[in-house]
C-alpha cells in the first residue's frame, strides 16, 4: 500500500533534506521519499494542508504502569514517593492493573503525538503482571521499548533488600523467547536495572553483563537518594560495560567528570525536567550535558505527578535551562545575552531524534529519512492556537498541543485521524482504568496507619 502525504509544512529533523513545502511519500511502513512535489499516481492522498508535519515524537521514559494513579503524588517529594509508591501502592497492583495502566497511557501518548514510548515497567513482581503490561502496548498500537524492571517493596524479615537481588536472567530468557522473538517487531525489550545508584556493584555487574549478553538496552535511574555504590560507574568503565546500549535516567547526582567520561563512552541520558524539579532530584542536567559534549532525550517520568504531553516537557525543559543559562550570564557580565543560548530546533530534537537515540531506534525512528519507519505526526497549525506561523518549529515547540495533534501515524498505520484517536473501545477502556485506580487507591487508604 501507498501514500503520499501533500500540501503540508515538513519538519524532518534530518539535516540533509532540511524543511519545507514536501510531499512525504510511504510504501506500507516506510518513509520511501520525501520532497517537493512527488508523482505517485497510484497512492492514496493524505491531505496536510494548513499542517506541519513532525516526525513521531519520542517520549523516552514514562513508567506508564501508574496511569491509574493519575494526580496521586502530584504533591509528593522524593522520600514520601518511595515510601508510598514503591512500598505501598505498588504492591496492591494484580496483572489486569498493569494491563489497563499500560494500555490507556499508550493511547493518550499517541494522543498526544508520541509515537514511540520507553515504558519503564517496574512493578511485576510475577510473570503475570510483565506479559499484561506487554499486551496493553501491543494493543494500543504504539511503538514501544518495553523496559522490564523489579518491584522495590520493603523487604519482609528473611528477605534480602531489592538492591541485593540481581536481574531476573529466567524472565529476560523467557521473554526473548515466547514475547519478543523479533527484533524488528512495533514492542521490543529492555532492561530497567537498578545501577550502581540503587544495588550492590555485584548487581550492577551482573545486570550489565546480562544485558550485553543479549544487546539489550539497559535503563537505570541515577538521582534521589544517596547512591549505594558511589564508585560503581568507575568500576563498570574499567569493565568496558558502559557505551550506547546504557541509558540513564535523572543522572543530577553525577559529576561533571563523569558526565564527560560517560558521554565519551556514547552513554544516552533520559530527563525528566518537570518531575525532576517537582519531587527533588535537583535541577535538569540538560545544560550540564551540552557542556560535555551531549544531549538529553526527554521522557514524562510520572503521570501519577504531571500530564503526559511531551510538548509541555520540552518546554519545561527548554525554559529550566535558559533561566539558568540567564542567571549565569547576569552573574558573569550583568547583562543577558542578545538571544537565548538554546534553539527551539534544539529542544525538538530531544523528544525526536534524541529520544530514538537513547532508544536504540536511530536507524528506524526520530526523523523523516527515506528507509526510515513511517512515524508520522501532522499538527494543525491553521487555527486559533497556531496562527499565523513565522517560524513552523518554534510554532510546533512554543505552542503545539493535544489540540493541535490532527493525524498520527505509526509505521504507516493511522491511529489519530482528523482530532479523533482511532481506538474503537475507548470509553470502556476508560471506565476499567477508573475502576483500577479507585480500588488500588481505597485499599491503600484502608492500610495506611490511623
Amino acid at each position: 500500500m501507498k501514500l503520499l502525504i501533500t500540501g503540508g509544512h515538513v519538519i524532518t529533523m534530518d539535516p540533509v533534506i532540511g524543511n519545507g513545502r514536501f510531499d512525504i511519500l510511504i510504501e506500507n511502513d516506510l518513509i520511501v521519499e520525501v520532497g517537493p512535489q512527488i508523482l505517485a499516481n497510484d497512492a492514496q492522498r493524505l491531505d496536510a494542508t494548513g499542517c506541519i508535519v513532525i516526525p513521531g515524537l519520542v517520549n523516552a521514559h514514562m513508567h506508564t504502569w501508574q496511569t491509574a494513579l493519575r494526580g496521586v503524588t502530584a504533591n509528593w517529594t522524593l522520600p514520601t514517593y518511595f515510601r508510598s509508591v514503591h512500598a505501598g501502592l505498588a504492591t496492591l497492583f494484580n496483572p489486569d492493573d498493569l494491563y489497563i495502566g499500560t494500555l490507556v497511557g499508550a493511547l493518550n501518548q499517541l494522543n498526544l503525538g508520541t509515537t514511540t514510548l520507553g515504558d519503564w515497567c517496574h512493578n511485576n513482581p510475577t510473570p503475570e503482571h510483565t506479559d499484561r503490561a506487554i499486551d496493553g502496548l501491543l494493543e494500543s498500537g504504539i511503538r514501544a521499548v518495553y523496559f522490564h524492571g523489579s518491584p522495590k517493596p520493603d523487604p519482609k524479615p528473611g528477605q534480602k533488600h531489592f538492591s541485593e537481588i540481581p536481574h531476573p536472567r529466567s524472565e529476560i530468557e523467557r521473554l526473548l523467547k515466547d514475547r519478543f522473538i523479533r527484533r524488528d517487531a512495533l514492542v521490543t525489550l529492555g532492561m530497567a536495572i537498578l545501577g550502581p545508584h540503587y544495588s550492590t556493584y555485584d548487581v550492577s555487574e551482573h545486570d550489565f553483563e546480562l544485558a550485553a549478553e543479549y544487546g539489550l538496552i539497559a535503563s537505570m535511574h541515577c538521582a534521589g537518594l544517596e547512591p549505594k555504590t558511589p564508585d560503581g560507574w568507575e568500576r563498570l568503565a574499567e569493565r568496558g560495560l558502559l557505551g550506547p546500549s546504557t541509558n540513564i535516567v535523572h543522572g543530577n547526582n553525577l559529576s561533571e567528570a563523569q558526565l564527560r567520561m560517560m558521554i565519551g563512552r556514547g552513554v544516552t541520558f533520559s530527563v525528566a525536567p518537570e518531575t525532576e524539579m517537582t519531587q527533588g532530584h535537583g535541577h535538569p542536567i540538560t545544560g550540564r550535558l551540552r557542556d560535555v559534549g551531549g544531549a538529553p532525550s526527554l521522557g514524562v517520568d510520572l503521570e501519577s505527578a504531571i500530564a503526559g504531553d511531551m510538548f509541555t516537557v520540552a518546554r519545561v525543559a527548554l525554559a529550566s535551562q535558559r533561566a539558568l543559562d540567564n542567571a549565569q550570564a547576569r552573574a558573569d557580565s550583568g547583562q543577558l545575552p542578545a538571544h537565548s543560548t538554546i534553539s527551539t530546533s534544539e529542544a525538538l530534537s530531544w523528544i525526536t531524534i534524541r529520544g530514538a537515540e537513547a532508544l536504540g531506534l536511530q536507524d528506524r525512528v526520530g526523523s523523516l529519512t527515506p528507509g526510515k519507519q513511517a512515524d508520522i505526526v501532522l499538527i494543525r497549525a491553521d487555527g486559533l492556537s497556531m496562527r499565523p506561523v513565522h517560524d513552523p518549529v518554534a510554532s510546533v515547540l512554543m505552542q503545539g498541543s493535544a489540540a493541535n495533534v490532527d493525524t498520527v501515524l505509526v509505521a504507516g498505520a493511522i491511529r489519530k485521524r482528523a482530532g479523533k484517536l482511532l481506538y474503537t473501545h475507548l470509553e470502556q477502556r476508560l471506565d476499567e482504568l477508573d475502576a483500577s485506580g479507585r480500588r488500588i487507591s481505597d485499599r491503600f487508604a484502608e492500610l495506611a496507619p490511623a
